[in-house]
């Protein structure tokens, strides 16, 4: 298929994932950015209102929980990380909720762990509380148990009882869903050929229509200290999506504004394509 047509496909998709992380939803001091969260809030409402079904998977509970913890760093003890978590998320959704309310729209708060889709019944009653929410028109916004769940804080190789990271959990809500197309906000423009960081040289890779050995080689690990998740793992959650006929893009979250450009058909950041049925 022309790279115009998939353009086209995602113009006119309904039901969209948004998964936005923690360097990109905070400042370095942990504190959430006010501006960058108002804006793109402001931007999901108006997509809401052109009849878009957002889901919204949001990072950033345990970098909040530190800023207003006072904290003077991320903490590396496990217990404190999920203390972090549990005040983070209130405050977190807290805000939200404030910010959505300008603009009239509706949200819900919907904690997951690896459990609620391995186990028929949890996931039958997570599709069904998904899919009622959307139809009263509300924006559920997604996150890890992380005071319960300490995956995504510490992972083991062997253990696979949760997410790991909210990368991966925005593949497994897209598929869940139903999902067109899943938007992961990054603190980069999208894919390059090496690390824009340190190479002025780089440049950006506008399709992907399969993850390799050597693009994975252009990955390094977590982005910054404040979040989990680097550009493995987004590899890792844009194939799940496509390997499920969801188109993955990839783009810098600093610049919400890049959400209209999607959806009025221009390309922008790094585009995955998704595996045709």
């Amino acid at each position: 298929m022309q790279i115009e047509q998939c353009l086209e496909q995602i113009k006119e998709i309904k039901r969209i994932v948004i998964k936005i992380g923690t360097s990109t939803l905070t400042h370095k001091t942990g504190m959430l950015n006010i501006r960058r969260a108002e804006k793109l809030v402001k931007i999901i409402s108006d997509l809401k209102n052109s009849g878009k079904e957002i889901i919204l998977v949001s990072s950033g509970a345990v970098g909040v929980g530190v800023g207003k913890l006072g904290l003077p760093h991320k903490p590396d003890e496990i217990k404190l990380k999920q203390a972090a978590a549990a005040v983070g998320q209130c405050e977190l959704m807290y805000l939200y909720d404030k910010m959505f309310a300008e603009y009239s729209k509706t949200i819900a708060q919907i904690l997951l762990t690896k459990d609620v889709v391995t186990d028929p019944k949890r996931k039958e009653n997570a599709m069904n509380t998904f899919e009622t929410l959307l139809s009263m028109n509300v924006i559920p916004i997604v996150n890890e148990n992380d005071s319960i769940s300490t995956d995504e804080l510490e992972t083991p190789e062997n253990d696979r009882s949760t997410f790991g990271d909210n990368d991966a959990l925005s593949a497994v809500v897209a598929k869940l869903t139903g999902a067109g197309v899943l938007i992961i906000l990054s603190d980069i423009d999208g894919v390059f050929d090496c690390d824009p960081r340190t190479n002025s040289e780089a440049n950006l890779i506008p399709v992907i229509e399969q993850v390799t050995d050597e693009l994975k080689k252009c990955a390094g690990g977590a982005g910054s200290s404040r979040g989990t998740g680097g550009m493995l793992t987004k590899f890792a959650a844009a194939s799940q999506a496509c390997e499920a006929g969801i188109y993955t893009i990839i783009t810098n979250g600093k610049k919400p504004e890049g959400l209209y450009d999607i959806f009025d058909g221009r390309q922008i950041g790094t585009l995955f394509l998704a595996k045709e049925a």
